[in-house]
């Protein structure tokens, strides 16, 4: 069970001081934090609406300088505000508020200290999390498996918020920034939150696509060669707009 929210002069205080962010000291709350808790709060809201998960399951996390905020353990998401805005720093020691962080903190901790990534989105869908109990490696259905770095694998099986899961899980996202987790679900990073929420979503719709083409009595889905998905890795790293 998680704590009770504070009050919002109690998590002002504590959103005050932490490193690396705007506006620290006495004037007033951090602007970077407060900013990046709304929009994390946004990106949570958004796993439920979209399907890909159920009640509290699966977690949010992004990074603003040194402090990682994550949502908070057993929490609904409609009901997070301002004042519930909770944060550690690289270490997992809790800087910003008193609610209790996820139980998957260990796991957005090692993604953060190993790579690049300044967002993680962990989810439960049901497409995804139907393939990871299905093969070792998602296969190569659709070129948007290049998005995420290649061939998205599945990690070993561990019980939920272990360092053993957060292993397991960067193994299986050496030179990727997403995975399936063993009869568990999915991990994305990105330099942004919405960039890792729309690598979650990719994924769960070639995770769907997959499971479909496989369903059809009598015919094997064709998939896409090594050299075809690096081509349409170079190809996908200049699409979109510039500047």
């Amino acid at each position: 069970m998680t704590e009770q929210c504070g009050t919002g002069r109690e998590a002002e205080g504590a959103v005050r001081g932490v490193p690396g962010t705007r506006g620290e000291g006495p004037a007033g709350p951090g602007e970077e934090v407060a900013d990046a808790w709304a929009e994390l709060v946004a990106t949570a809201r958004r796993t439920v609406a979209d399907g890909l998960v159920v009640g509290t399951s699966g977690n949010v996390s992004v990074r603003v300088g040194d402090t990682v905020l994550v949502t908070p353990s057993g929490v609904p998401y409609d009901r997070l505000a301002p004042a519930d805005v909770t944060g550690v720093d690289l270490t997992g020691r809790q800087v910003v508020g008193s609610l209790v962080p996820t139980s998957e903190l260990p796991l957005h901790l090692a993604v953060y200290r190993t790579t690049g990534a300044r967002a993680v989105v962990h989810t439960h869908a049901v497409h995804a999390t139907a393939v990871s109990t299905l093969v070792d490696e998602l296969p190569a259905i659709h070129y948007m498996t290049a998005a995420l770095g290649g061939p998205v694998r599945v990690a070993r099986y561990a019980t939920y918020g272990t360092p053993e899961l957060a292993e397991n899980t960067l193994r299986a996202l050496d030179g990727r920034t997403g995975c399936l987790m063993r009869n568990h679900g999915t991990v994305t990073h990105g330099a942004t939150l919405a960039q890792a929420y729309d690598r979650t979503a990719q994924l769960e719709w070639m995770c769907r696509v997959w499971l479909t083409a496989s369903s059809v009595p009598g015919l094997t889905p064709a998939l896409l060669s090594p050299d075809q998905l690096a081509e349409a890795g170079e190809r996908l790293r200049g699409y979109g707009q510039r500047g």
